[in-house]
């Protein structure tokens, strides 16, 4: 800790790896004592961070970034570009009685808390890394997700500097293969910009990215004796991503390591496309999805796919829109089970379905361990429950699932070799749904499991430590 201090005092860069994720958010250095990478516990001794965010009023995130930035490099610059968003965020304080030293923003575990008490008032995001390569962002878009992702990247780098008790200066950044499937080289440029431009705002002075399963695969390296071709597959809450490299004792020390990538693939598929699948099977109909009209015809869905669709702008926006409210009045008049679409509406009303995918993401991550159980939807309605079973689950996910496989092909086919081992890591990975799919398609190769929620920050903080010291 000494070491540390004096080295802030002289100025010497304090390296750290970001895993900037999709659900959850971490940080490491290196430990002095070992010279192995530590994540910086974050919130409590949890050292993994949600990637959530709740403000009293979503002009005050723009607010909390221009505090931040008022002294800085950069700070008029900035506040001259907000001037119409801090007037918003002055009128909403005003008008809410809110006080100068109030707490306006909500990180990670608080974050969820606040939503979850106060479901219709406020803002609340989820993984938002999933909205900066959305193809067609304006301007105003674009700019509101830099301060939601400053704002994020503030409280983490002050969380961990406090912890530290040194400034944190030269970062390596995670980032997918791909951040979107379509239009992916622009969707890159956009969301890597977004990404930079928030981390030079949170306060750090040099910054590089690097591919998330790359950064897996330099945490697992460090357990071989042999050189192999691994496949690793990264499938995180976001993203899948699958890179096939050459690992081993004749590689770890290369300083650059672009001729022992042999191929990659990636796509926007996740972890998060799992519990809207989850919430469509096996909890929508409870609210409406597969009830039919009083003509005959199915009751349409693509409203109720809009509402677990969290992880898209568009959809979000079309269902918050008011032509929305209209067509579902239309609709409970001609529904034969109005009772059902009543529950989706009042969903709806008090903007619950952000919890409504969380109750889809908490029995994916329990049925990982049990048969069948029942989720509380009691939020909407008092005693209203679903039992959902592993079968069931298995088959919610089968379309991701698929796709997942899809780009282990792919990797494979552009690698031109077998991999002799395959490397999975990422939150979604510990479910056994995933490992059963992955086995089946690959055979006789061996399946490795990684550190779920670690491997990535640790690469990206031994990679750091590669580059900048």
């Amino acid at each position: 800790m000494l070491l540390r201090f004096l080295m802030l005092l002289i100025g010497i860069a304090m390296i750290s790896g970001f895993d900037y994720g999709t659900s959850n958010c971490a940080i490491g250095v290196i430990n002095d004592a070992t010279g192995k990478p530590q994540l910086i516990p974050l919130e409590g001794d949890q050292t993994f961070l949600p990637s959530t965010l709740y403000a009293l009023g979503r002009e005050l995130i723009c607010e909390s970034v221009a505090k931040q930035m008022q002294h800085s490099a950069g700070g008029a610059h900035y506040l001259s570009s907000r001037a119409a968003n801090l007037g918003l965020a002055a009128s909403f304080r005003a008008r809410e009685s809110i006080g100068s030293n109030e707490q306006t923003l909500y990180f990670g575990r608080e974050a969820f808390a606040e939503y979850i008490a106060l479901p219709g008032e406020g803002y609340f995001v989820k993984s938002v890394k999933s909205f900066l390569g959305t193809s067609g962002l304006r301007k105003q878009y674009v700019e509101f997700f830099e301060d939601i992702v400053t704002a994020m990247m503030i409280h983490i780098k002050r969380r961990a500097e406090a912890q530290g008790q040194a400034q944190l200066t030269h970062t390596v950044i995670g980032k997918p293969v791909n951040f979107q499937g379509k239009n992916a080289e622009q969707s890159n440029r956009q969301a890597l910009a977004i990404l930079e431009t928030a981390a030079l705002r949170a306060g750090f002075k040099s910054i590089e990215f690097l591919y998330e399963p790359i950064a897996a695969g330099i945490d697992f390296e460090r357990q071989l004796s042999v050189n192999k071709k691994v496949l690793v597959v990264d499938i995180g809450g976001g993203t899948t991503d699958c890179v096939m490299v050459n690992m081993g004792p004749s590689y770890i020390d290369n300083p650059d390591r672009q001729a022992d990538f042999l191929g990659h693939a990636g796509e926007r598929i996740g972890g998060n496309d799992f519990d809207i699948q989850l919430a469509a099977k096996a909890l929508l109909p409870l609210l409406g999805m597969q009830s039919t009209l009083k003509n005959g015809l199915p009751m349409p869905i693509q409203i109720f796919w809009d509402a677990v669709a969290t992880n898209d702008v568009g959809a979000q926006q079309a269902f918050n829109k008011l032509e929305t409210s209209l067509v579902l009045k239309r609709l409970l008049l001609d529904t034969s089970e109005p009772a059902l679409l009543q529950r989706f509406i009042q969903m709806r009303d008090k903007r619950q379905n952000q919890q409504l995918v969380r109750s889809a993401e908490q029995a994916k991550i329990k049925l990982s361990s049990t048969g069948e159980i029942q989720v509380a939807l009691d939020f909407i309605e008092g005693n209203l429950c679903c039992d959902i079973n592993f079968e069931l689950m298995r088959d919610a996910l089968t379309r991701p699932l698929s796709k997942m496989i899809k780009l282990m092909d792919e990797t494979i086919k552009q690698a031109a070799v077998k991999p002799d081992l395959i490397y999975i890591t990422g939150g979604s990975a510990k479910s056994p749904v995933v490992r059963e799919a992955i086995e089946k398609y690959i055979g006789e190769v061996p399946v490795i499991d990684g550190d779920h929620f670690g491997s990535v920050a640790n690469g990206l903080t031994l990679w750091a430590e590669k580059i900048f010291r």
